[in-house]
């Protein structure tokens, strides 16, 4: 039997385990990235597992979150990056450069390689055959010293596109349409890999747009065929050489396929506060907006932002929108400056921001009270705009301008038939393009040109925390009953005022789920002990392992779920909370405060391979409770983490991530 693009890299990669739907898997990861946000934790467990130097094929560390450094705090971390890098050998971006996907792949993305980064938008550079997967930051660290990195094998479907895009119709909408017909949780344990006669219509930067927006349906990951497309997009960055093809064999078999029509697309739109409640344009149109922003890791390349450029030439932003260019990469701004269409922006009454995360999650540009922000972002869970009666929507950068013009929601098909002169501005790739490798790029500083060779801590800088080996008892409170798609934004928020301490955990714990119940930190450090209840997909989002090594902080020590978001899955594993799968009935039925049992020898049991745990309620009822685990991830959590047991396994010489000899 043939195989798919997915099956040919893992083949390829493969050092433990079988390419079967649900075995576990272990792979060789070639290129790793990490963020502000998560890398200062990913280099502190880095450097506890007592590593030497980065082990895989390149290692890059971005600051593009908290770009604009508000206190010390920030600007501390930041140097802390930058001698973690220096010190440990891997590329480092300076803040302001860009955010990490687009940076990523101007510099570095190859087709055919591995890439496992501490965000979970990494799947971007699959537009161009790169089979990137997003994680935490422990796993990055383990991977960074040479380990595998363990994933269960996903089920591959076949996403098949036909036709051709319409005038006004963009990558943006294909992906839009994805999510309206299979949701936030249809890619869940699952690659998507694109096929079909109309890949070939649409070009790497319209291609990773949609990579990019399949971390929203739930994927391990999602992938393109390499083509001429692929080889003419290397070509410009300076990377021919680079180019692999990469397609499916005629006899490969997917798990499932998905058909979209190409042609009969029409411009859509998310509407608050989920990335899958899209509608078509024309539904939501009279609505005004107060705020427009195109940009971000998904629309931020100069081809996303020209478009919008183009509409807005020789007119103005209606008097009572606001309208915000944030590019995906300095380098993006720097093409838009020299053809002119910064300037021509900037006349019809735009604003631009620095090449930053920012606005995503909640970082400047907060939209006002009662009001309406249309975003060509990924991701509109409410509040994550910075405050918590949001409505933003989200969109392309053509639907986007047509707002910024209009002042108010409007299908940019309609506008140009209303206008007369306004022509569609179609897709261009850009010529201006700097070598990669962060050859002419000088805000990327490469590791033989490191300016560090010892790591500098500020006061905010503290120490992992680690959990004792599991108990053979386990028994508490329910601290908190939770409903369905409960994200990472609502464990821990990314706004300014918290991130700062993402590398002091007590300080940062304070802030565990108070989007949900802001009396929660203190309740459960008062509580000395017990467990979260939720409903499905708990924790989508975000790759943050904050979000697991807080509560584990305060003293959690289990998540009953109906269901669990893949890599906070993996997060709750690796910090030592375990994450328990339970019914419909199960979760009516338990009430917030209710005393948990679990009746059977935790520890014994995980380590054994037990699957069902007994559970006593209030000495009143029993339930039973799942754990669905591979030996691996069981040893993990007998450990007390991955941090622990990694360090174990490396004293002991099993290899697991060996430091340099």
């Amino acid at each position: 039997m043939g195989q798919t693009v997915t099956e040919q890299i893992l083949a390829d990669h493969l050092v433990d385990g079988e390419l079967e739907p649900g075995e576990e898997i272990g792979i060789e990861i070639d290129q790793v990235l990490t963020q502000d946000t998560t890398g200062t934790m990913v280099w502190l467990q880095f450097e506890a597992l007592g590593l030497e130097e980065v082990q895989t094929e390149l290692a890059a560390q971005y600051c593009d979150h908290q770009t604009y450094q508000f206190d010390f705090k920030n600007t501390d971390d930041h140097r802390f990056l930058r001698s973690a890098s220096g010190k440990y050998g891997a590329y480092y971006s300076r803040p302001g450069n860009g955010i990490c996907h687009q940076v990523h792949k101007e510099n570095f993305a190859a087709p055919g390689k591995t890439l496992l980064g501490s965000d979970s938008h990494t799947p971007t550079p699959g537009g161009l055959g790169q089979l990137a997967i997003g994680a935490g930051g422990l796993d990055i660290s383990v991977a960074m010293g040479g380990g595998p990195y363990y994933v269960e094998m996903p089920e591959i479907v076949n996403i098949r596109l036909e036709g051709e895009l319409p005038e006004w119709a963009t990558a943006k909408d294909v992906i839009l349409h994805l999510l309206d017909e299979l949701s936030v949780k249809g890619g869940v344990g699952k690659v998507l890999e694109y096929t079909g006669p109309g890949v070939e219509s649409l070009t790497v930067p319209e291609r990773t747009t949609i990579t990019n927006m399949g971390t929203e349906l739930g994927a391990t990951s999602s992938i393109f065929p390499t083509d001429e497309e692929t080889r003419d997009w290397l070509s410009r960055i300076g990377r021919e050489e680079e180019y692999v093809e990469l397609t499916p064999d005629e006899d490969a078999e997917y798990h499932d396929e998905v058909v979209v029509n190409l042609s009969a697309l029409e411009p859509l739109i998310a509407a608050p506060s989920m990335p899958d409640n899209v509608i078509p344009v024309r539904e939501a149109a009279g609505t005004e907006v107060d705020q427009v922003i195109v940009g971000s890791c998904t629309n931020g390349a100069y081809e996303d932002i020209l478009p919008a450029a183009k509409m807005l030439k020789g007119r103005e932003v209606a008097k009572q929108t606001e309208m915000i260019v944030a590019p995906g990469s300095k380098q993006a701004s720097e093409m838009l400056s020299r053809e002119g269409w910064t300037a021509e922006m900037m006349a019809a009454g735009v604003n631009f921001s620095e090449a930053t995360c920012g606005a995503c999650i909640g970082i400047g540009h907060v939209p006002a009270s009662d009001s309406v922000s249309l975003r060509t972002f990924n991701r509109n869970f409410e509040g994550r705009s910075g405050i918590e009666d949001d409505a933003v929507y989200l969109c392309s950068p053509e639907v986007a301008a047509a707002a910024a013009i209009t002042g108010e929601i409007v299908d940019p098909r309609d506008l140009a038939e209303e206008l007369g002169d306004l022509e569609a501005p179609g897709f261009e790739i850009g010529d201006g393009y700097s070598p990669g490798m962060g050859q002419d790029d000088p805000d990327i500083i490469a590791p033989d040109e490191a300016i560090d060779d010892e790591l500098i801590k500020g006061p905010n800088i503290g120490d992992v925390p680690l959990r004792e080996e599991l108990e053979s008892a386990l028994a508490g409170e329910a601290l908190l009953k939770m409903g369905d798609n409960i994200t990472t934004d609502h464990i821990i928020p990314a706004t300014s005022d918290i991130l700062m301490y993402r590398s002091n955990i007590p300080k940062l714990s304070e802030y565990t789920l108070s989007r949900v119940d802001e009396t929660f930190a203190d309740r459960a450090l008062e509580a000395d002990g017990g467990f979260l209840v939720a409903g499905e997909n708990y924790g989508q989002g975000s790759s943050r392992e904050h979000a697991a090594l807080c509560p584990m902080y305060l003293g959690v020590q289990g998540v009953f779920a109906r269901s669990f978001a893949r890599i906070h899955k993996a997060n709750l594993f690796n910090f030592g909370l375990v994450p328990l799968t339970i019914d419909e009935e199960t979760y009516d039925r338990i009430e917030q405060g209710d005393h948990l049992e679990i009746v059977d020898n935790v520890g014994e049991g995980v380590r054994s391979g037990q699957e069902t745990f007994t559970v006593r309620v209030n000495d009143d009822w029993e339930f039973t409770a799942q754990l669905d685990a591979s030996g691996r991830e069981r040893e993990i959590l007998a450990a007390g983490g991955k941090l622990s047991w990694t360090k174990q396994h490396h004293e002991s010489g099993s290899g697991a991530a060996p430091a340099d000899d």
